[in-house]
């Protein structure tokens, strides 16, 4: 009873153990199996462990070499690892089981199930070499400081983005913080304080740290802190990642934002942010003297035209180097856009100071320029306030220098005007004058008075010079002189230029229709300069004969001598073109020009009209005779005809015609007249002399 109790607490035992067991006799037959090994080997546990597959090769294991049967031929195992099929892993440790005798009666193996286990060290080690990968592969450098012992580790990639090679530095903190930037390295150490009294969630900083080559490198270093029961930071951990390169370029693009890209000055944002703080100081300090100088290109458009725009882009990079070096090192000089330039100089000791920089930088300017092949000389006009006028904004400030340029360039160019109140009501004056001349065009209230040109040896109208004029609503009756400047400055005298060719064309060609003469009727168009640069303007001349159904031979352009002396090779190659229409083209004011005559040659002039100037003074004891006659004797010469401008008198009249001047214009003839004055004017004799 005893016996059989014993033998029913040992097999109570088995079947409650979780590790399954199998007992075969000296054949290997199945002698005793326990619940848990059939729930690991399945309902034929031998069959199971027949099947073993040694764990390295996931190879069968020989029969002879599974742990039962060497168990049976009396050789134990321990803790032996295989490999099911089924996938199940194995640990089996067996004995052989000895009689009272002391022979081998059997077998007796003990199979623990190891797939959850070996599951969860296979996903560590899986784990653990992503992890090694990751920080193998990643640009990061990885660190890791024991704040209990004040050591850190700083892996090969941290060491190696500083230069650094392994065994070179020691794991002490100060390895690290040593090479920080003395600028940076405060704000490390508070930003990490902050963290570790979790004021800040995790710890994060760009800053410099030196290189190996003593260079500085920028960084971004990123943390976590773990802190004991007692809210201690104890470890903090994280990465190191070079942003050198990304630094570089956003400072790039700061320096783009707020830099002019041809010339590399600061642009208007950065100059106006200067100008500003320099204003606030000022109002702070009542002794403290400074000023802006506004600076415009003179003729910088025709060079630009001329000579192309990449030689118009040398030239100023050339005029911004020159200025910066007339210039004191905490002075400002910007570029606000095209050929525009504006300087901040602060400390000014007085008012000279203001005149002797100018004319450092005028001088400067002047010197002869080579672009490519080709020499410019070329000027500026400077506009200049200062800080007397105790200015509260930029913009106020920098509106006033410019307007003080515009009197400076409308004074003759090549010289600097210093800014004055009355020059503020000019300039709204002249704004207004612009919005007006904008409603005169909407609102048709330009006109055309057409004064005659005769000849002055029968006294013939020959043809009429087409003369604007403006009906102003408040004002009356305005001459171009009120108003011209005006036009060139805003562009208008664009749209205006051609609603005057069309409107003089059109009632040149009904004179002609209604009064017929040999040779018929010319009508004199003046255009700028500014029209030549139009890609338009021969279609639009010719638009204006075929709509009009003026003849070609009855048009002639005039354009002033001024402005034939600055016209390039390319609007030379223009004024060819209209030549070939059959347009003729007529030089105003001549005399005036002061320069070489070379020009006649290079373009298809047919008519020279002398200027009123040296009309004037005929007859005078200082008269102009000598030029007078010097300019009709080369007219003659060059198959010209010539025109004289101006013709007041009885005397000026017979002075030229003696002189042998074919033709003539002036207020002895008549005025401008309207379209029914010349109606009228034509409808009589058609002679004005005899």
């Amino acid at each position: 009873m005893v016996e059989r109790t014993q033998a029913d607490v040992l097999q109570s035992i088995l079947d409650s153990m979780g590790d399954g067991v199998v007992v075969v006799d000296r054949v290997g037959d199945l002698v005793s199996v326990s619940p848990a090994a059939i729930q690991i080997l399945g309902a034929d546990p031998l069959t199971a462990l027949a099947s073993l597959c040694l764990p390295d090769q996931r190879t069968p294991c020989p029969l002879a070499d599974t742990p039962l049967a060497r168990a049976i031929v009396g050789v134990a195992t321990d803790a032996a690892e295989f490999f099911l099929p089924t996938g199940r892993w194995l640990s089996i440790t067996a004995r052989p089981q000895i009689d009272d005798n002391g022979a081998i009666c059997g077998g007796m193996a003990i199979i623990r199930d190891m797939s959850a286990a070996r599951s969860a060290e296979m996903a560590l080690r899986q784990s653990e070499e992503r992890y090694a990968l990751a920080a193998r592969g990643a640009n990061d450098g990885l660190w890791d400081w024991d704040l209990l012992t004040d050591r850190v580790y700083l892996s090969p990639r941290w060491k190696a983005m500083l230069g650094i090679d392994e065994g070179e530095i020691s794991d002490t903190p100060a390895e690290w913080i040593d090479r920080i930037h003395p600028d940076d390295v405060e704000t490390f150490k508070v930003r990490l304080s902050a963290h570790f009294h979790k004021l800040l969630s995790f710890f994060e900083y760009e800053y410099r740290i030196r290189h190996c080559s003593g260079a500085y490198r920028w960084v971004l270093c990123r943390g976590m802190a773990v802190w004991d029961e007692t809210n201690h930071a104890t470890r903090i951990a994280g990465s190191q990642t070079d942003i050198t390169v990304r630094r570089a370029v956003e400072q790039q693009l700061q320096h783009d934002a707020l830099h002019d890209l041809l010339t590399g000055l600061p642009n208007r944002a950065l100059f106006i942010d200067r100008l500003d703080r320099t204003i606030a100081i000022a109002r702070r300090e009542k002794e403290r003297r400074f000023a802006v100088f506004f600076i415009d290109v003179d003729r910088f458009k025709t060079i630009n035209d001329s000579l192309g725009h990449a030689r118009g882009d040398e030239l100023l990079i050339i005029i911004a180097e020159r200025i910066q070096g007339c210039l004191r090192p905490g002075d400002t000089v910007a570029r606000l856009g095209g050929d525009e330039f504006t300087i901040l100089v602060e400390n000014l000791l007085d008012d000279q100071s203001v005149d002797v920089i100018v004319n450092r930088i005028q001088r400067a300017i002047a010197e002869p320029i080579m672009l490519g092949e080709h020499q410019a000389i070329t000027t500026i006009s400077i506009g200049v306030t200062t800080s007397a006028l105790e200015y509260t904004g930029s913009a106020e400030m920098i509106r006033d220098a410019d307007t003080a340029m515009y009197h400076a360039k409308m004074s003759g160019k090549d010289r600097h005007t210093i800014f004055t109140p009355a020059m503020h009501t000019q300039a709204m004056a002249d704004l207004q004058l612009e919005s007006d001349l904008r409603e005169a065009m909407a609102h048709s209230e330009l006109r055309l008075h057409y004064q005659p040109i005769i000849t002055l040896a029968g006294g013939r109208v020959n043809g009429f010079e087409a003369l604007l004029r403006w009906q102003h609503p408040q004002r009356g009756l305005l001459y171009p002189g009120s108003f011209l400047d005006t036009a060139e400055e805003t562009g208008l005298i664009v749209p205006i230029s051609w609603w005057v060719l069309r409107e003089a064309c059109q009632r040149a060609c009904e004179w002609q229709d209604e009064f017929a003469s040999d040779p018929a009727l010319t009508v004199n168009v003046n255009l700028s300069a500014r029209l030549f640069a139009e890609p338009d303007v021969v279609s639009q001349i010719a638009t204006a004969l075929e709509v009009s159904g003026l003849p070609s031979s009855s048009l002639k352009i005039e354009i002033t001598e001024h402005n034939f002396v600055d016209l390039s090779g390319e609007t030379g190659q223009i004024l060819r073109h209209i030549r070939d229409l059959g347009v003729h083209l007529c030089i105003d004011d001549f005399g005036t020009g002061y320069s070489s005559l070379s020009y006649l040659y290079s373009f298809p002039v047919s008519t020279l009209k002398i200027d009123r100037s040296f009309i004037r003074r005929l007859g005078l004891p200082d008269g102009q005779n000598e030029i007078v006659q010097t300019i009709i004797g080369l007219a003659h010469t060059l198959g010209m005809d010539v025109v004289a401008e101006g013709i007041e008198t009885e005397q000026q009249y017979e002075q030229l015609r003696d002189l042998h001047c074919s033709l003539g214009q002036g207020w002895l003839f008549a005025p401008g007249l309207d379209n029914e004055g010349v109606r009228a004017l034509l409808a009589g004799s058609g002679t004005m002399h005899t």
